[in-house]
């Protein structure tokens, strides 16, 4: 059994990778995994309330399934018979029990960048993959997980903070800081996956598609 998608071969290059998400950072990270995705925009809300769940990582999870769960209706029926993947994943920050998504404005950025000036703080990455592999239902989830980073932020003075949000960098991005840009300057310590922080946890999802592709095709 191989341990990630290296050792998948012939099983993950059959399969038609859809990603359900506008991010170019997840496409990336996709590429990096020699995977080369169609890119279909979810169009679910992003609505779901947070205080339906218990964690903040149980929230990105349901985020990511919903977002899945969209795309998947649209594309799986007319699959035929192609092995076809549809990931959703979603990512926020969690610091003092409340999650940190994108910032609405600049002051927004500002602010969240003060509370983590000097603190740890955590990244929550769902996943969701719908597909029909092995003949699975297209409407209910093939797997579902959270992957969690700490991450230690220096101490930041306010000219640090005004001008990383006056490059613009944190706008799109949970937490308001990117880990892979002008914000890896601020990040003096990780504990977990570096790829998780910067918007999808790559190992983990290689690790259970590897299992999950070759036992179908075991």
């Amino acid at each position: 059994m191989a341990a990630t998608l290296l050792g998948a071969g012939d099983a993950a290059r059959s399969v038609r990778w859809v990603l359900g998400s506008a991010s170019p950072r997840r496409a990336e990270i996709f590429g990096l995994m020699g995977l080369q995705p169609e890119i279909v925009v979810s169009g679910f809300a992003e609505d779901l309330a947070k205080s339906s769940f218990a964690t903040a990582a149980a929230y990105a999870e349901g985020t990511a399934t919903e977002k899945a769960r969209e795309v998947a209706g649209r594309l799986l029926p007319d699959a035929g018979a192609q092995p076809t993947v549809i990931v959703g994943s979603d990512t926020v920050v969690e610091i003092d029990g409340d999650v940190l998504e994108k910032p609405g404005d600049v002051e927004e950025a500002k602010a969240m960048l003060r509370r983590m000036s000097g603190r740890n703080h955590f990244v929550h990455s769902g996943v969701a993959v719908f597909s029909n592999l092995g003949g699975r239902d297209a409407g209910a989830p093939t797997m579902t997980f959270a992957e969690t980073t700490e991450v230690t932020f220096v101490e930041l003075t306010e000219l640090d903070i005004e001008n990383y949000v006056a490059s613009r960098e944190p706008m799109d991005k949970a937490g308001g800081y990117g880990i892979q840009g002008l914000g890896g300057q601020m990040v003096c310590g990780l504990s977990g996956c570096y790829f998780n922080v910067m918007g999808f946890p790559m190992h983990r999802f290689s690790k259970s598609m590897a299992e999950l592709l070759l036992t179908d095709n075991a």
